[in-house]
């Protein structure tokens, strides 16, 4: 399938490993150019030289911090600059941050920023230019609506979700489409390090919670983004579509 966006101009936040690199990747191969941010530069040109490799056009590489307002609209403004223009927002940075109880507000704030208040910002940067162009996606990275804990990453993508739905009814008359993917247990090295170190752990996880009976590849959520970003696309927005092999049935 043409999903007709090659030529189209896209920045990827996030995509120096995991579900970042596997958007990155896939889009790259549909022939759109690509800004790709990150925080680590090294594993950010990890990713280049794959999308390389491939013979796709290499995509420029920006360090940025998510966390700093400052360089939020650094990366945003210069994103535009090198690609004249934003057709396409990728918000993949983010990341899990359980807390205790006693958690401080700054862990919050920083919670907070990360996983929510970054992708507001940069979303309204490149909007304006969307709503010229009369064309435009921005696909929100989330995650769980059922936690197991409290979990800054959490509370944040809630806010994500409500904040996406909404505004994605004032813009779509506009030609600019705004939908949030919650991704599963997806092939990382959080996963595999942080979440499930054993292959036991995986196994049993498998079982009791998965359908599909295997965690997903990144490129697994990279090819929804893809038609998600595509003109075909057009009649979808604010939604909060799961990419998980069925474990979001499976939540309590």
């Amino acid at each position: 399938m043409d999903l007709k966006i090659k030529g189209c101009r896209a920045l990827v936040t996030g995509a120096s490993a995991g579900i970042g690199a596997g958007i990155a990747e896939v889009l790259a191969g549909e022939g759109v150019h690509l800004v790709l941010a990150a925080r680590n530069m090294e594993r950010l040109q990890r990713v280049a030289d794959v999308i390389a490799s491939r013979c796709h056009a290499a995509p420029y590489l920006l360090r940025a911090d998510l966390a700093n307002e400052q360089e939020t609209a650094r990366l945003a403004g210069t994103a535009c600059e090198v690609l004249g223009g934003i057709d396409i927002l990728v918000n993949c940075a983010g990341g899990s941050r359980p807390f205790r109880g006693d958690a401080s507000e700054n862990e919050w704030a920083e919670a907070i920023t990360l996983n929510f208040t970054a992708m507001r910002r940069l979303a309204l940067a490149v909007l304006p230019g969307m709503v010229e162009r009369r064309y435009g996606r921005i696909i929100n990275l989330s995650g769980s609506m059922e936690p197991r804990g409290v979990n800054g990453a959490n509370v944040a993508k809630g806010a994500l979700h409500l904040w996406s739905k909404g505004l994605s009814c004032e813009v779509a008359r506009d030609g600019v489409t705004i939908n949030c993917v919650a991704p599963g247990r997806i092939e990382s090295d959080q996963v595999r390090n942080s979440l499930h170190p054993t292959q036991e752990s995986r196994d049993a996880f498998i079982r009791q919670h998965i359908p599909a009976g295997k965690f997903g590849d990144p490129q697994d959520v990279g090819h929804l983004v893809a038609f998600l970003c595509s003109p075909l696309a057009c009649y979808i927005t604010g939604a909060v579509i799961p990419v998980d092999g069925g474990m979001h049935y499976f939540a309590h």
